[in-house]
């Protein structure tokens, strides 16, 4: 078996109150991230934009270079991850241990202080290549074609699907996939109560990692979102721990914003199958978890 087989047909949890979380930590390199970058790599290939020479290098909160560091390697390619200074100690580790260079920038400047040291580097290095992850529609395709369809086949009667947004890319991808195929399914999207930037037009800081990038991506398609709903870091983080303690199952931050967000619909809509999504699991974020004695 290729490593890369490893990625996609992830696990979907039923977990309680019809709602049901799909596994993405069972991905290659533990996140979704596996499958945007996958799709965007593939994409570039076909396209002809990527040579022997040529260096991968990417802005990313974490979980895209975990990623990337992992995949781009198997395709042959030299890696460059840039991310904020603020981002978990485990994910700088996980980034460094798969043989990525990895750089830090200012977390004053959020995510566009990476990106603009991505910008940066490309115009020294012509042979420097950047998938793109907030303006790549590949990573849209490839959620399209698997996470959607994945789901509908785990869950065919969902009634509700929940995803928090950093580039947009899962739920813009599920949600179009959603509208064609089951287009009575309700869409939501989270963000951070931090940051309601979709929402409320608002900036702010906030704790959970990699959703919220400050700014709007311009593959996040907001057409087939029904819904914005906003979940705080106390929320995301209390439920984190508790849905990792009730269940043996280990998530991540952005997990439990997902998973509170599911809580609160099913108060809304009790008759209905809510679908979410756990982007990855708990051991990036044992540093910034306080899980007690």
């Amino acid at each position: 078996m290729n490593a890369l087989q490893l990625i996609g047909n992830t696990p979907m949890f039923e977990y309680k109150d019809n709602i049901y979380v799909k596994l993405e930590k069972y991905n290659l390199g533990g996140s979704i991230k596996d499958r945007a970058v996958l799709g965007m790599l593939e994409d570039a290939q076909k396209r002809g934009l990527l040579k022997s020479d040529t260096v991968l290098v990417e802005a990313t909160s974490g979980n895209t270079g975990i990623a990337l560091a992992i995949i781009g390697r198997q395709f042959g390619y030299k890696v460059v991850i840039v991310m904020p200074e603020s981002m978990s100690i485990e994910r700088r580790k996980l980034i460094l241990s798969y043989g990525a260079e990895l750089i830090l920038t200012d977390k004053a400047k959020g995510m566009q202080g990476s990106i603009d040291k991505v910008n940066e580097l490309m115009a020294a290095n012509p042979n420097y290549y950047s998938l793109g992850q907030f303006d790549n529609p590949a990573m849209v395709q490839k959620h399209f074609d698997t996470t959607a369809v994945e789901i509908m086949n785990q869950v065919p009667d969902l009634g509700v699907f929940i995803a928090c947004s950093g580039t947009g890319g899962t739920i813009t991808g599920v949600a179009k996939r959603l509208k064609q195929d089951k287009p009575d399914v309700l869409t939501v999207l989270g963000e951070p109560a931090g940051s309601p930037l979709l929402s409320e037009q608002r900036l702010g800081p906030h704790a959970i990692q990699g959703i919220g990038p400050n700014f709007v991506p311009s593959v996040l398609d907001l057409s087939v979102i029904d819904e914005i709903a906003v979940v705080s870091d106390e929320e995301a983080i209390q439920e984190t721990i508790h849905f990792t303690r009730e269940t043996g199952i280990s998530i991540g931050i952005s997990s439990g914003a997902n998973i509170a967000l599911a809580k609160r619909y099913h108060a809304l809509y009790p008759d209905r199958k809510i679908v979410t999504v756990a982007p990855d699991g708990g051991d990036k974020y044992l540093s910034v978890l306080d899980f007690g004695a």
